[in-house]
């Protein structure tokens, strides 16, 4: 599929320019959770009540009921992060104002049978390509950002997905820094290879890759966690840019996680058709995504057309 320099350097590479927004969030979030905390330390201790017996919770469920995501509902989500509109979609704009383009643009997907689940995909860590704290090559998210998603989610009765683009970093270490927001029922994890360079590597000038050891290893720290914590279902995508770039035969599938190797890259529609029939018959075991790009495809497919695609998408992606 068409992957051009010029346009790696174009889509979601690294937004540099908002490394000092990034930064003034980051301080802002520590300034809001000390003055959180010095609050709580000078609250006054509620008298102790006599103990009374109470229900066991009901177990946790999905943002519009259940606890299974596939193949219960189809999911359509909007991918980006709002420190550029070249990110993608859901960055543009305020994340309430992206929600409601969401739901419209995920209505077309449903049926009776099979209803939607909207999604904001947030890049959680984006991909840079000067190498920054640590010599990561990435951008980690302050907890306002996300914070801001998810609220903006739950709201729209949506799903936040947190992706990682990683840089020189991995997956596994960033997901496990992701914990706190992977322990909640409504967020999933999204991982992108594309983005997941070796050493000496730089992002936009390579096409990442990723080992089965990593991805395994990643996946079972967070089925792990689904167990542990009785949550619903959980999402998982991995984008998928090109033949090598993960091998399928060796990812592990997981019992609690709603496992999506996801068609990633833009073209024609021919071509998005062919490389997605050729990627879905060699992943065999998991669930199938489709990814759209409003600018960069040529002709950008319908729903309806996308529903025409054998076996149909469980996940659709915009970007």
């Amino acid at each position: 599929m068409h992957h051009s320099p010029a346009v790696y350097r174009r889509r979601r590479i690294v937004a540099l320019v908002a490394l000092a927004a990034l930064a003034a969030a980051a301080v802002f979030a520590l300034m809001q959770l000390t003055g959180s905390r010095a609050a709580e330390n000078t609250t006054t201790t509620a008298p102790r009540e006599r103990a009374q017996a109470s229900p066991t919770p009901a177990p946790p469920e999905l943002p519009r009921g259940g606890r299974r995501i596939l193949p219960d509902f189809r999911v359509v989500a909007y991918y980006g992060a709002p420190q550029d509109r070249q990110l993608g979609i859901l960055g543009i704009g305020k994340p309430r104002t992206a929600a409601r383009r969401l739901e419209r643009a995920a209505k077309p997907f449903g049926r009776k049978s099979r209803p939607v689940l909207p999604a904001m995909e947030l890049i959680a860590v984006v991909a840079a390509a000067h190498p920054g704290e640590g010599g990561r090559y990435n951008m980690r998210q302050p907890d306002a950002v996300i914070r801001r998603y998810l609220k903006a989610a739950r709201k729209a009765k949506a799903l936040l997905i947190l992706d990682i683009q990683p840089g020189r970093s991995d997956f596994f270490t960033e997901t496990k820094r992701l914990r706190k927001w992977l322990k909640e029922p409504d967020v999933g994890l999204a991982l992108d290879p594309e983005w997941r360079m070796q050493s000496g590597q730089v992002p936009g000038q390579v096409i990442g890759s990723v080992s089965a050891r990593e991805v395994n290893a990643t996946t079972a720290w967070l089925d792990q966690l689904v167990q542990r914590h009785d949550l619903p279902q959980k999402l998982l995508l991995i984008h998928q840019f090109t033949d090598d770039m993960i091998p399928e035969s060796e990812l592990k599938d997981r019992k609690g996680l709603a496992y999506v190797l996801n068609v990633d890259g833009f073209g024609t529609q021919s071509l998005k058709t062919a490389k997605y029939r050729e990627f879905a018959a060699q992943a065999h075991g998991f669930r199938h995504g489709f990814k759209l790009f409003y600018e960069e495809d040529e002709g950008l497919m319908t729903a309806d057309a996308v529903m025409r695609l054998r076996p149909r998408p469980d996940v659709i992606v915009y970007e």
